[in-house]
C-alpha cells in the first residue's frame, strides 16, 4: 500500500469512526430537510510529492524508454539561432491570485532536444501547460512548415522581485539534463546544480534528465515556491522536490526518492558543475588582460568531525580526481572567495559576482567520499570541475534510497564558519624569493595567505602563531610565517620536495598552543619528472669531405 493509500483509508476510517459514536437520540431529534441538497461529488485528492514518488516507481518497473528525435528543423539549430527564440513576457505564468512568481519556458532546440511535460498544480490538481507556437517570439528564425502541437518544452525559469520589489528578476532554471542554476540577491549566474550524477569523470559518464515537472502555483504574497520533478535515465528513475526561497542568500531545499534499475557503481548526489580556467595559484595561461577567469576558486568540506577545510581549484595539465573520505558529512560547496573585480577585470562576465553554492546535508548520509574532478579546459567555455558525494554503499535494484539536503546561493560565505580562512595561495621556485639558504634541487614554495577569523587580535603577538604544514609522498624542507598587514592576517611559506612524478598531497592550518585558529590549506602537487640530459653530438672526422654539388632549388616561401 503506497503512502497515499494508507492516508485515503485511514482519512475514511476516521469519518466513518466520527459518525458511529454520534448519539442516536441527537441524530433522531434532527428536523428533517423536506428538500435535501444534491449528493455532492467527494473531494478528489490533492496532488503531491506522494504521487511523483509513485510515477518514479512505476516508471523504473519498465525498460527506459529512449526520447524521441526532435524535429529536423529545430535540431539543427545553432546556438545563436535558438537564443533567439525567447518567451514572451507578456504570457509568463503564475500570475493568478496576486503571487510574485512568473514563470517563463524554453524553447526545443539546439543541445536541449529532449522536450519536457511541465504541469502547474493549482487547487491540489496538475495540468499541462500547452506548448503553442504564439507563447514565443522567435525573432530571425523561420521554419518552413509549423511546428508539432505536442512539442513540449526544453525546460523553464522562475522571476521573482529578487534585486529591486518592482522588478521581475530570473531566480531559477531548470534547463538541459538535470542541471539547474539559482540566484540570490545581487548575483550573477556562474556555476551550476545537477539532480544526479552517474559515473561522473568516467568515459561512461550518465546523465539523467528531468523529464516532467509539477510546479505548485503560489499564493498571494508567497515567499516561497514548490517544484516537482521526475527524473529518468537508464539506470535509474527519481522523484524530486525542490522547495525554493528568494532571498540575499537563496536557499533550495532538496528532497529526493531514487529507484535503481540497474547496479549503481558511482553515484553522485548533490553534484556542482563549476568552471576554473586561471587564477593566482595557476598561470599557465596568461596570454589575457583579464588576470583570473573562474566561476569557483575552491572547493570547502566542513567534515563529519568538524574540521574546515580549503581546496583551491585548478586548471590540470591531465584529469585529476581528489576524494576527502567521510563519515556524515556536514556540509560542502563550490565556493568563489575572491569578490576583487581589479582580479578579474571583465566589465561584461562580473565573475566577482558569480555565486558560490553550499551543501548541507540533511540527514545522516553515512559512509562515503566528497569527490573533486577537475578536468583541463583550453579556454572559459567549458565546465570542467565536478564537486559531488559518493556513498560508499552502490544502489542495487529494488531498493529505494532517500536523501535530502539545503542548497544555499551565497555571495559572502565568510558566516559559515568563525575560523581564519585561505585568501591567496601562489608558488614559485624557493631561489626567486631570495632566500639565503641552500635550496634542495627540485624544491617548490607554496605562499599561501591566511586571514579572518581572530588572526587580527593575534597579529599582537605573531611570535606565538604557529604554522602546522605536513604532507603525503614527499618532505616539508621549510616552513614559516610572516604577519600580513593587508589582509590583517598571515603569509605562511612552505617549501617541499618530492619524488620526481610522484602526486603529494600537501596540507597547513595555522594555531596557537593547542587552539586551531584556520581552516586546513589542502593542495595536491607533483614533482616535475627530471628531463635525461641531451645526448652527445657525434665527433666529426678531423678532415671532411667537402659536400658533394647538389642541384638548384627554388626559394623557399614565406
Amino acid at each position: 500500500m503506497t503512502m497515499l493509500d494508507r492516508r485515503r483509508v485511514l482519512a475514511g476510517l476516521s469519518a466513518a469512526l466520527s459518525l458511529s459514536a454520534a448519539p442516536s437520540i441527537l441524530l433522531a431529534q434532527q428536523p428533517q430537510n423536506p428538500n435535501p441538497p444534491p449528493p455532492q461529488t467527494p473531494p478528489q485528492p490533492r496532488f503531491g510529492f506522494e504521487d511523483v514518488q509513485r510515477r518514479a516507481r512505476e516508471v523504473a518497473a519498465v525498460a527506459y524508454e529512449p526520447p524521441a528525435a526532435l524535429p529536423e528543423p529545430l535540431a539543427r539549430l545553432d546556438y545563436d539561432s535558438w537564443r533567439d527564440i525567447r518567451f514572451r513576457p507578456d504570457r509568463a505564468l503564475l500570475a493568478q491570485n496576486g503571487s510574485p512568481f512568473r514563470m517563463q519556458m524554453f524553447h526545443p532546440g539546439f543541445l536541449f532536444t529532449r522536450p519536457i511535460t511541465v504541469n502547474v498544480v493549482r487547487d491540489g490538481v496538475p495540468t499541462p501547460v500547452p506548448y503553442a507556437a504564439n507563447l514565443f517570439d522567435y525573432g530571425k528564425v523561420r521554419f518552413e512548415k509549423p511546428l508539432p502541437v505536442n512539442l513540449g518544452f526544453a525546460g523553464f525559469r522562475l522571476h521573482y522581485p529578487l534585486n529591486d520589489p518592482r522588478v521581475l528578476d530570473e531566480l531559477i532554471s531548470f534547463i538541459g539534463a538535470s542541471y539547474f542554476r539559482v540566484l540570490g540577491r545581487e548575483q550573477r549566474y556562474g556555476l551550476s546544480a545537477r539532480g544526479i550524477a552517474i559515473g561522473a569523470g568516467t568515459g561512461s559518464e550518465e546523465f539523467p534528465v528531468f523529464r516532467e515537472f509539477w510546479v505548485e502555483q503560489p499564493a498571494a504574497a508567497a515567499e516561497r515556491i514548490v517544484v516537482n520533478a521526475l527524473l529518468d535515465s537508464p539506470s535509474l528513475t527519481g522523484a524530486y522536490r525542490f522547495t525554493i526561497y528568494p532571498e540575499v542568500d537563496t536557499v533550495v531545499e532538496v528532497a529526493a526518492t531514487l529507484f535503481p534499475r540497474k547496479p549503481i557503481e558511482k553515484l553522485g548526489l548533490a553534484p556542482l558543475t563549476s568552471m576554473f580556467f586561471t587564477g593566482e595559484n595557476d598561470r599557465r595561461f596568461f596570454e589575457d588582460y583579464r588576470p583570473e577567469l573562474h566561476d569557483s576558486d575552491g572547493l570547502m568540506i566542513h567534515s563529519g568531525s568538524g574540521e574546515w577545510l580549503w581546496r583551491p581549484l585548478r586548471n590540470p595539465k591531465q584529469q585529476a580526481v581528489s576524494s576527502f573520505g567521510e563519515r556524515g558529512p556536514r556540509g560542502f560547496g563550490l565556493m568563489q572567495r575572491d569578490r576583487n573585480f581589479d582580479h578579474y577585470q571583465d566589465l561584461d562576465l562580473a565573475y566577482e559576482r558569480r555565486p558560490s553554492y553550499w551543501v548541507e546535508p540533511q540527514g545522516d548520509w553515512g559512509e562515503g567520499v566528497i569527490e573533486l574532478i577537475e578536468m583541463p579546459t583550453a579556454d572559459e567555455s567549458n565546465d570542467n570541475v565536478v564537486a559531488l558525494w559518493t556513498p560508499k554503499t552502490p544502489l542495487e535494484p529494488g531498493k529505494e534510497f532517500s536523501f535530502g539536503y539545503r542548497l544555499t546561493a551565497m555571495l559572502d560565505s565568510g558566516d559559515l564558519h568563525p575560523g581564519g580562512r585561505v585568501v591567496n595561495t601562489y608558488q614559485a621556485a624557493p631561489k626567486a624569493l631570495g632566500s639565503a639558504e641552500a635550496v634542495a634541487e627540485g624544491a617548490r614554495r607554496f605562499i599561501v595567505d591566511f586571514a579572518g577569523g581572530d588572526l587580527d587580535y593575534h597579529l599582537k603577538q605573531p611570535d606565538k602563531v604557529e604554522i602546522v604544514p605536513s604532507i603525503t609522498r614527499g618532505k616539508v624542507d621549510r616552513a614559516f610565517l610572516v604577519p600580513n598587514p593587508r589582509i590583517d592576517g598571515f603569509r605562511a611559506f612552505i617549501d617541499v620536495t618530492g619524488e620526481p612524478g610522484q602526486l603529494a598531497e600537501m596540507r597547513a592550518f595555522l594555531k596557537r598552543g593547542n587552539k586551531t585558529l584556520t581552516e586546513t590549506w589542502s593542495y595536491p602537487w607533483r614533482a616535475e619528472a627530471k628531463e635525461p640530459p641531451p645526448a652527445p653530438a657525434p665527433a666529426e672526422p678531423a678532415s671532411a669531405p667537402a659536400p658533394a654539388p647538389q642541384p638548384s632549388q627554388p626559394p623557399a616561401k614565406e
